[in-house]
């Protein structure tokens, strides 16, 4: 359980059920639609090492097919219902969300588990869907921020966890319907099962609803909580490519959610990076004209925590710019002011109370506490953790990131010395 994070508020519960899954209800009755998150703690860390991609082929399959419905059935139902739904695979997850009405969100909930536990995995659907990850591949060998972002994770992560999502082309091609349904049966099971929901829904009919929906779902042990294991160690890879730009990607070890240090965090990256009066937008592009495109944002795997900068420059500016992203780290030891810090801070509390206040927003919230926290916590903690964050520990932050190993990844024609 991570340190610092008061008891969730009354309107919140938490449930874990004979069935295995694991429910979060954020109830708030003066909301006029129900958000819905299942997240299956199935990723692409879960993927054979000969069938890499293969989570992905089955979230986009699940739904093409299942015991009482085609595909185009099971879509027209939901579409009857109003509802709008996705899905989208992780490194640790696999998300099935939907918001919907509050008179038809049981009714949703039950044809995503019809979804999630009776799938078929028609033939000529996974067929298609490999095919189309296969043809992703191709054209993401003309997008090279795709190509440094795919680099830089493998770097970083390392060979389980920094896996590209859509596979290899040579464990794509060893894809066969029958291996779809091998994993789905052998990963998806209920104990491995988080569903947030946010709304004007009542907790005890979705708690029925879930254990008769999901009670044939595999084995009720509860399963892949763990913290994401990899080694953090300083590496370097380029990526020769014939283009006109030079991309630049560093990561450094960051702070997991629920640590003190996740909001000084989070406030650090909004100095550097929160729109136009960030310093690297600034400092690097409008002082400079350095780049033509740079940023910064960070990710949490489960119990860890990664920290991204990066650019695209010219093949002659790429040293300098690369120097010139550590100097900015850097500079916020020695000169961040009351009001950067005021303006990112307050920025993030804004955006906490207005769109992440979004029905929505609340039920994706839940469900990362549940995957992050196995608890839910709710934002009153989190802006609370926000406003405490001082100039001081902002700088005492950067200060020990100064330090930090770095992994660095540049695609393009220049091999960069460090």
């Amino acid at each position: 359980m991570p340190p610092r994070l008061s008891p969730p508020a009354a309107d919140l519960s938490h449930a874990l059920l004979d069935c295995g899954v694991e429910l979060a209800v954020d109830r708030l009755p003066q909301r006029d639609t129900v958000a819905l998150s299942f997240r299956m703690l199935v990723g692409v860390a879960d993927d054979p090492p000969d069938l890499t991609g293969i989570s992905m082929i089955v979230e986009r399959t699940v739904s093409k097919g299942t015991a009482r419905f085609d595909g185009r059935g099971l879509a027209d139902a939901l579409d009857a219902l109003g509802a709008e739904w996705g899905s989208a695979t992780g490194r640790q997850s696999t998300l099935f969300h939907a918001v919907c009405l509050p008179e038809f969100a049981l009714d949703v909930v039950e044809l995503l588990a019809e979804m999630i536990c009776r799938p078929t995995f028609p033939d000529d659907a996974c067929q298609v869907a490999v095919r189309l990850a296969q043809e992703d591949l191709r054209h993401m060998e003309d997008e090279p921020q795709e190509l440094l972002q795919a680099d830089i994770q493998r770097l970083t992560l390392g060979p389980i966890y920094g896996r590209h999502p859509g596979g290899e082309p040579h464990t794509l091609a060893r894809i066969t319907p029958q291996a779809v349904r091998t994993h789905w049966q052998r990963t998806y099971h209920a104990g491995r099962l988080q569903v947030a929901a946010a709304g004007p829904v009542d907790p005890s009919a979705l708690r029925k609803t879930l254990e008769r929906s999901f009670r044939g779902l595999g084995s009720a042990a509860r399963a892949g909580r763990e913290p994401a294991a990899f080694d953090f160690a300083p590496g370097r890879r380029h990526r020769p490519k014939d283009l006109q730009q030079q991309y630049i990607g560093l990561t450094l070890p960051g702070a997991a959610k629920g640590t003190a240090d996740y909001p000084v965090e989070q406030v650090l990256i909004a100095i550097l990076a929160g729109g136009m009066s960030g310093r690297l937008f600034t400092e690097v592009r409008e002082k400079q004209g350095l780049v033509y495109w740079v940023g910064a944002w960070h990710e949490q795997p489960r119990g860890r925590g990664v920290i991204h900068l990066g650019a695209s420059t010219t093949p002659e500016n790429c040293q300098r710019t690369y120097r010139t992203l550590l100097r900015e780290l850097e500079r916020l030891q020695a000169d961040l002011t009351e009001e950067e810090l005021r303006r990112a801070r307050d920025g993030l509390i804004a955006h906490l109370e207005t769109e992440d206040d979004l029905t929505r927003a609340r039920a994706a919230g839940l469900s990362d506490d549940l995957f992050h926290f196995s608890r839910p916590v709710g934002p009153e903690p989190k802006l609370a953790a926000l406003r405490a964050v001082t100039r001081a520990r902002v700088a005492a932050y950067a200060q020990r990131l100064r330090r930090a190993p770095r992994c660095v990844a540049t695609v393009g024609p220049l091999e960069m010395t460090l």
